[in-house]
């Protein structure tokens, strides 16, 4: 245990003289290396605190202006296409938006040519799926005579994943909470009970053999649906399943052609079964690596919006071993924050050339239920609900003061 073999420098030239401390056993790229233990471990700290220093951190403004370019809602960051849309959501899989939010005021702004289309196919061909997995409050509220009940709402919380990159959904937070959730049905109307029950026996099924099979009605039976979906307990292989719950001219049979039958759009209905709680440790990664690719730079007080996160702990063990394998940046990228920050190495440079571009007066409105509404928790003002319906504003980063704010604001104090 004195010494560690591996690879700890890169293959030096011939007859060159090696670093002090490590030695090679064989010439060329391959070749093995042994080094002390406690030599290593004092490199290895000296090569992590010369590379923090290379970092000058810069302003929240600066942050935010870098994140409107990174997440592509800025004029000409947008993406296009499939690709693109597939982009987009796997930078925000894992964060919850009101479900009748996320084409209108978030894909459409990320996605320069955003159709209904691109979503239905990525969701149809098992690339994407969607679903609640924060739990409801009235699913863990202990039984009693005036409990919640789970109340059908085009905007109850959803969130997508990428099924080739969901290890994150293996949390045992996530598990244990939809277990639970699934064994008590709490708050459920017995008609979703019984859509539930149906499911659970029948697996995946279409719209039309729900209704056949629990005997209900067409309108009973998408009530039953709409709560299970608002629960966190069903998906469904299309995103226009859902699409076809959250608009009521859609489910009153009004308009011609395909929206006139919303009730047989193309996917099955399922229950939404997360990962089975496996290798915590991966899961922790997956994790940092979500939340990385969603900001760039991640710190403790970014996170206050997230819901479905571990403690901050975890988060931060994992991702102090990743910066050991070198895999991102540890160090101060931002200034007027205390603790640790990490990133992604792509990220910290192009955070870098961002600090030399001058300010140009550049407005940018977005929905307060989109994830960059960061006002009062990275830039100073009065923090903004996420609600779908309200709107907050951005020049050159810093938060613009406007009279739906300053109303918000009012109440707040009173």
């Amino acid at each position: 245990g004195l010494i560690l073999r591996g690879n700890f420098t890169s293959a030096p030239p011939p007859n060159q003289f090696q670093p002090a401390g490590a030695s090679s056993a064989l010439a060329g790229p391959a070749a093995l290396e042994w080094c002390e233990r406690r030599l290593l471990a004092r490199i290895h700290r000296l090569t992590l605190g010369s590379l923090r220093k290379q970092i000058e951190p810069v302003t929240a403004a600066t942050f935010m202006r870098w994140l409107f370019r990174w997440q592509h809602v800025a004029p000409g960051a947008q993406l296009r296409d499939e690709r693109g849309a597939l982009q987009v959501l796997r930078q925000l899989q894992g964060f919850e938006i009101p479900a009748s939010a996320w084409e209108r005021q978030i894909l459409s702004r990320r996605v320069g040519n955003y159709e209904p289309r691109l979503l239905d196919q990525l969701c149809l061909t098992g690339a994407v799926g969607w679903g609640r997995l924060s739990p409801h409050p009235a699913m863990l509220e202990e039984s009693s005579g005036s409990q919640r009940r789970v109340v059908p709402t085009s905007v109850a919380p959803i969130t997508f994943y990428i099924r080739d990159d969901a290890e994150w959904m293996a949390l045992p937070s996530v598990h244990s909470a939809h277990a639970e959730a699934e064994r008590e049905l709490k708050g459920l109307s017995p008609g979703a009970r019984e859509v539930a029950g149906f499911l659970q026996a029948r697996g995946a099924s279409f719209f039309a053999d729900i209704v056949r099979g629990t005997g209900k009605l067409k309108s009973e039976v998408e009530t039953g649906l709409w709560e299970l979906v608002a629960a966190g307990l069903v998906t469904a292989d299309g995103f226009d399943n859902l699409r076809a719950l959250i608009d009521p001219k859609r489910r009153s049979g009004q308009g011609s052609g395909k929206t006139s039958r919303p009730r047989h759009s193309a996917g099955r209905w399922s229950l939404l079964y997360p990962l089975e709680a496996g290798d915590a440790g991966k899961a922790l990664e997956s994790v940092c690596l979500m939340l990385l690719e969603r900001y760039g730079v991640v710190f403790r007080e970014l996170l206050v919006r997230e819901s479905i996160l571990p403690r901050w702990r975890d988060l931060l063990i994992t991702f102090r071993r990743m910066e050991d394998r070198g895999e991102i940046r540890g160090g101060r990228f931002i200034s007027g924050f205390i603790g640790e920050q990490f990133a992604l190495p792509v990220a910290v440079e192009s955070l870098r050339a961002m600090k030399n571009l001058p300010p140009g007066g550049e407005t940018i409105t977005i929905s307060a239920a989109d994830p960059l509404n960061l006002a009062g928790i990275v830039v100073p003002g009065e923090r903004v609900p996420a609600i779908s319906g309200k709107h907050v504003s951005f020049r050159d980063g810093a938060l613009v003061e406007t009279p739906e704010l300053q109303t918000l604001s009012i109440a707040g104090r009173s």
